[in-house]
């Protein structure tokens, strides 16, 4: 993955992803993804900026499915974003906008979704939480952790540089969660780095791969999840996002592909890796894992609210996946 200083409709100056997600440089993707390029703000990947927005908006929401107080200004301290929307009243077409309304509220929902997964997690008794390809997420300042936990984010170093920096200009949150961050590649050693920060694999971990297997290689997937088992202990917990395969023409040439293109110069299906999937769940089970794989849908049905089922949908081959060892 590369970025560029682009001038599109996004707006002059907010990095712009070019690449294919399938060189050496194509990290994490929609929520993570980073150029590895000096650490300046326009090393944080447009992508994980749409989600901030994203959840900026979703936080001034009435019916709010998650609240966000952070994500705004990471979007405002990016840069050459001023024209993206932060709250409901700037998206026009309210949530039959494709981009900030449908593809903004799924990104919302997933937020909403994981949060309660994580909550549960450290409420059950699972005191350190790993965010692997953390990104902008600021769940260690913004959840109501059980006393005690640690909350770990491994990124690449540009992405938390730019984020140390948004937040160290904010006023600290007391009763936050201790937050330990990790400079690290997750498709090479991660997991050293996370031993020497203190991660004990003997006590009981809540790992969560947010918007980051969909952008790489099958086998930085199952490498990661062969890291992960070995260092989860009876009790852990993982939640992470997949997409079944590839979708048809008609599909990715629906609204929120074509428009995340065309209004933000972010093409998501140049991001995605193409390369066949592993079947992950399956592998987690046969390890002595307890899998369970949900649509977005299901999700939004319970809730009451969030992205329902559409013809040639872009959420439609997406799937949660939820495992506990």
């Amino acid at each position: 993955m590369s970025d560029t200083t682009g001038a599109g409709p996004g707006g002059a100056g907010c990095p712009v992803e070019t690449g294919t997600g399938r060189g050496a440089s194509a990290a994490a993707g929609a929520e993570t993804g980073v150029a590895v390029r000096g650490g300046a703000e326009t090393g944080v990947a447009r992508t994980a900026l749409l989600v901030a927005a994203a959840r900026a908006i979703e936080t001034h929401r009435p019916d709010a499915l998650a609240r966000d107080p952070y994500a705004e200004h990471f979007v405002r301290a990016a840069g050459g974003c001023a024209d993206w929307p932060l709250h409901p009243d700037d998206v026009p077409g309210g949530e039959a906008d494709p981009l900030w309304g449908r593809l903004g509220r799924y990104f919302a929902l997933r937020t909403r979704v994981l949060d309660d997964h994580l909550g549960h997690a450290a409420h059950s008794g699972e005191r350190q939480v790993v965010l692997l390809g953390a990104g902008l997420d600021t769940r260690a300042l913004r959840l109501p952790w059980p006393e005690g936990t640690v909350v770990y984010e491994i990124d690449q170093a540009p992405v938390l540089a730019f984020k140390q920096r948004v937040l160290d200009a904010l006023p600290p949150v007391p009763g936050a969660a201790e937050r330990r961050v990790l400079a690290a590649d997750v498709r090479e050693d991660w997991a050293g780095p996370l031993k020497e920060a203190g991660f004990d694999p003997s006590q009981r971990t809540a790992w969560l791969a947010e918007g980051l297997f969909l952008y790489l290689p099958a086998a930085a997937e199952a490498q990661i999840l062969t890291d992960l088992h070995t260092y989860s202990t009876a009790g852990s917990s993982l939640a992470y996002e997949i997409k079944l395969g590839l979708e048809s023409a008609a599909v990715r040439d629906s609204p929120v592909y074509t428009q995340a293109r065309d209004r933000l110069g972010i093409d998501l299906l140049g991001l995605f890796d193409t390369s066949p999937r592993p079947d992950s769940a399956a592998t987690l089970a046969q390890r002595g894992w307890r899998t369970e794989t949900r649509t977005p849908f299901d999700h939004s049905r319970a809730l009451g609210r969030g992205p329902l089922p559409e013809p040639n949908d872009a959420l439609a081959a997406n799937r949660w996946v939820f495992a506990l060892r």
